[in-house]
Formats: C-alpha cells, sequence, structure tokens
C-alpha cells in the first residue's frame, strides 16, 4: 500500500480515509442497485459515523439504517432525509420512539412483540400511525462468528417464526400502526450468495403463507446487509461483490414485481476505504518472539480483541528487504490489546509506520478512552478534490 501522505507530518494513530474509493464504491452499489428500481439502499451508520462520510453517501440519495435516535438525528443533520431513515434495534426506549415517529421516519424495524404493543401505544397517544416492518428470524446460519450471526431462530434480535402469526394480528388489528412489510438480517461478513439465496427462498415461502392467512400482500422485505468484504487482499479486492448480492434478490424475487427490496449496507461501504495508521514505539526481543509495540491499541479498533478479526498490517516505511515476524500489539493494559500474531512484516525498526488495512468499518465507531487515550486523528483524502 502507498498513501500519498507526508508521513513524517502524520499524528497517530490515525485513520487514514480514501475518499476517492468511497466514490468508486458508491458508484458501483448505484450501478448495480440501480438496473432496478425495486432497490433502495440504507446505509448503516453502526458502521462508521463520521460526518464526512455519511455526508458523501446521502449526496447519493442513499437512505439510512439507524440503531438509535442519535444515530438518526446525525443522519438527518448529514442530509439524509427522515423519510429514508429505517430504524432498527433491540432496546428503542419511549422516547426515541416518540421523537423518531415525530420526525416521520420511513419505517421501523420491530424486534418483539413487546415493541408491536409499545410503538402501538405511543403512536396512539401521538395521533400517528406510523410504518413498521417486523423483524424476522428466518432461523438461517451465516455461518460467520457467533457474534455477528443474527438470523437464528433463538436469539435476541428479531421475531421467532414460531411467533410469526400472532406478530402479524397484532399489528394489523392495530389502528395505531402501519404494517408494510417485514425486516430480516441473517449475520455479517458473509462471502457467498448461499446464505442469501436461502434466505429468499424462506422469505418467499414467508410472503405465500401470509397472504393466504391473512389476505395481506406486504410490499416491502428488508432483507439487511450482511455482504463481505476482503480481508486478507484488500488491494485486489477493494469493492465488494455487490453485482452478485443485487442480482442474487433480483432474480429470487423476481416472480414478485410489486416488491420493494430495501437493504442496509454498512462494512461493504466503508470498510475498504479506511486504514488505521500506527508508529512502532518498542520492539521487544522476546525468549523466542519479537513484539512491535505500537502507539494505537484496541480503544481505537476492537475488532481483533473482541472478534478475533484478522486484518491485513504492512510497513509502511520499512526499507528493509527482509521479511521478521512479530506479534503487532497495542499499548493497552490488557493482553487482548493484540492487533496481529505471528505476523511476517518487513524488518520492523522503532519510528516505522503501520499500516492496519480494511478498518473502516466498525473501527472509529467503536472506538472508546479506555486508559483515558485520546482518540485517533483522521485524514479525509482525495486527489480529484
Amino acid at each position: 500500500m502507498i498513501l500519498p501522505v507526508d508521513f513524517s507530518s502524520v499524528k497517530t494513530p490515525c485513520y487514514f480515509y480514501d475518499m476517492d474509493l468511497l466514490s468508486a464504491t458508491l458508484d458501483e452499489i448505484e450501478r448495480c442497485s440501480g438496473r432496478s428500481r425495486r432497490f433502495s439502499v440504507h446505509y448503516a451508520l453502526k458502521a462508521n459515523s463520521e460526518r464526512q462520510i455519511v455526508e458523501e453517501i446521502a449526496k447519493r440519495g442513499f437512505g439510512a439504517d439507524c440503531v438509535s435516535i442519535g444515530e438518526v438525528l446525525h443522519a438527518i443533520s448529514c442530509g439524509v432525509p427522515a423519510s429514508k431513515i429505517v430504524y432498527a434495534g433491540v432496546g428503542k426506549t419511549d422516547s426515541e420512539i416518540e421523537q423518531a415517529i415525530r420526525l416521520g421516519i420511513a419505517c421501523f424495524n420491530i424486534e418483539s412483540l413487546e415493541e408491536i404493543a409499545i410503538i402501538d401505544e405511543i403512536a396512539s397517544k401521538l395521533g400517528c400511525r406510523p410504518n413498521v416492518a417486523l423483524r424476522i428470524n428466518p432461523d438461517i446460519d451465516a455461518h460467520t462468528h457467533h457474534y455477528i450471526t443474527t438470523g437464528l431462530a433463538e436469539n435476541k434480535f428479531g421475531i421467532d417464526m414460531r411467533l410469526l402469526d400472532r406478530a402479524v394480528e397484532m399489528t394489523l388489528g392495530s389502528k395505531s400502526v402501519n404494517l408494510i412489510g417485514f425486516h430480516f438480517h441473517i449475520g455479517s461478513q458473509i462471502l457467498t450468495m448461499v446464505p442469501f439465496q436461502l434466505l429468499s427462498v424462506r422469505v418467499n415461502s414467508l410472503l405465500d403463507d401470509v397472504e393466504r392467512k391473512f389476505k395481506f400482500k406486504p410490499t416491502y422485505v428488508n432483507i439487511g446487509g450482511g455482504l463481505g468484504i476482503d480481508y486478507d487482499d484488500p488491494d485486489k479486492t477493494p469493492i465488494a461483490d455487490f453485482e452478485g448480492f443485487f442480482s442474487t434478490f433480483e432474480r429470487e424475487f423476481s416472480s414478485r414485481p410489486d416488491l420493494t427490496i430495501h437493504c442496509e449496507l454498512g462494512r461493504s461501504v466503508v470498510a475498504q476505504c479506511g486504514t488505521l495508521l500506527t508508529r512502532v514505539l518498542y520492539v521487544k526481543e522476546g525468549l523466542e518472539k519479537k513484539f512491535a509495540i505500537v502507539d494505537a491499541g484496541m480503544n481505537n479498533l476492537i475488532r481483533p480483541a473482541l472478534y478475533q478479526a484478522v486484518h491485513k498490517i504492512e510497513n509502511l516505511t520499512s526499507r528493509s528487504q527482509e521479511n521478521v515476524r512479530y506479534d503487532v500489539v497495542g499499548p493497552i493494559c490488557e493482553s487482548s490489546d493484540t492487533f496481529g500474531e505471528n505476523l511476517l512484516l518487513a524488518e520492523t525498526r522503532r519510528g516505522d509506520m503501520l499500516a492496519v488495512r480494511s478498518a473502516g468499518a466498525y473501527g472509529q465507531s467503536m472506538a472508546s478512552a479506555y486508559n483515558m487515550r485520546p482518540e485517533a486523528s483522521r485524514i479525509f483524502f482525495s486527489q480529484y478534490q
């Protein structure tokens, strides 16, 4: 990786954002989703809520997928109309629900029978009838890390398939909520289209049952996000397989031309455009290992500690032709503060700049001030602006 910056002036740790790659990624999403007017894309703010990034996404006319009223308000302030915002999350408070109704968001993704009753009650008091979609767990294993698998039958997210009839009865029987369809999300970092094909089969069957039992024809299906990216070789595959993603759902729902298909892309939009830059503070010689101790920590990027996630790491400044194995570790007082173990890097010295790649999603957005460490600086780079 070659970055067009003067390394000597970069304050580390630093998140470097390639805005040209973000633009190219958005171009590809527009191309693949735009062939059919059935698709509506909502960017998942939880992946990265940096203002410059969200504003760029909003300029393209995409909506937003939010999981807190803070995200809803931030999306609106960045240029996303409330009418393009879907609001998910298992723990919406009464005040958040009321505020979202007053703002006129596009839809609530409802995650439990209890939530149906609360939104119905609040909407009735306000004299409003917001759109809602029932989040149903289709019991499909996306075969990703168990922390990011969300579509199984027994999960804190969504409504069990066995409670589907009761949920539909409650919403259709309400005068204060307007059921428009269903929401699904089976997990994240999915690299094959097979789980999406299985999801489509399950959804088609569910829609058939609902239409037959309740004489209700949904016009809205939200198939979530989950499309994965190439963490191993980001330069080889800088843009995710949006072609496969959108064409899969277009093909699988071809028999339902009146159905609008909504999706909530996050990681696949922003992950590859972000790189965490960090300087080597010390090279510690162990008895059997070498440790490259850097100034970034799990407070800046928690994914390796939380998910055992693997990010490609490169030495950007070494002039050595020799490769040496290192554990790349941070300064936090936790043994889990490790970015990678037994990594083969160009021989590394104090002061070298390392790049932790594919860090644009769930990096900065999950950062903390643990150990009272300062947040990372940011660089937003475009050679065309």
